[in-house]
């Protein structure tokens, strides 16, 4: 991260303070992908649903996996999150040592949440940078490359993603129903209720077009 110039004895107290600042500032970021991919989250529910209402399943299961690939890469996220506590943990406890022993020690804690982060594309390029200073430091020891793992986790939950997208069409289709079925014992102007249209392939086109908009947002967020 450069966090300390030409220094070739950089104080440990400093070190500390400029990790745990570092990673206190991915955090926040953390938090603003968290809330901008629950967002789209919430539009590409509000879109599915409307393409049930039309009868176009397809749509409707194409925004369903994006609903569930936003969901997973919430829970990624969340899971960096934890890891990124644990450093800071970690980071108190060097302090804490700094005071008794003067020097940093090794910590199986941050290596071991060092190596997750690393695996996660927004934190990668940080981790690797700050890695490489704790490792110059005495804090962790190198790290072993995790790709292949990686590529392997993501073949065995494909099945799984199927399952899940499943699930939230049949919710789509659940609460479509229910709305429909409330359509004819309640006034037509209280039911919430898209527009309705001409014909049927301008509504899958004004489908198609949201559904391409919603895909373009999400993966500008996962990259």
């Amino acid at each position: 991260m450069g966090l300390f110039g030409k220094s070739k004895t950089p104080d440990p107290k400093l070190m500390v303070q400029e990790w745990s600042k570092g990673i206190r500032k991915e955090g926040y970021t953390i938090d603003r992908q968290i809330n901008a991919i629950k967002r789209e989250e919430l539009k590409a529910l509000r879109s599915a649903k409307m393409a049930a209402k039309k009868g176009d399943k397809d749509s409707a299961r194409v925004l369903a996996k994006e609903i569930v690939n936003a969901r997973k890469s919430v829970s990624k996220l969340y899971t960096a999150k934890a890891h990124l506590s644990s450093i800071e943990n970690g980071m108190k406890a060097q302090a804490a040592q700094l005071k008794m022993a003067g020097s940093l020690a090794k910590s199986a804690d941050v290596m071991k949440a060092m190596q997750q982060l690393i695996k996660i594309p927004e934190l990668q390029k940080t981790m690797q940078d700050m890695s490489k200073e704790m490792m110059k430091a005495g804090i962790i020891e190198e790290m072993m490359d995790d790709t292949m793992e990686s590529l392997e986790d993501g073949e065995d939950m494909e099945e799984s993603v199927q399952l899940e997208v499943d699930k939230v069409l049949s919710e789509v289709l659940a609460d479509t129903n229910q709305a429909l079925s409330k359509a004819g014992r309640v006034p037509e102007a209280s039911i919430d209720l898209p527009e309705p249209v001409e014909d049927e392939e301008e509504a899958k086109v004004e489908v198609e077009e949201d559904l391409e908009e919603m895909q373009e947002r999400l993966q500008a967020l996962r990259n």
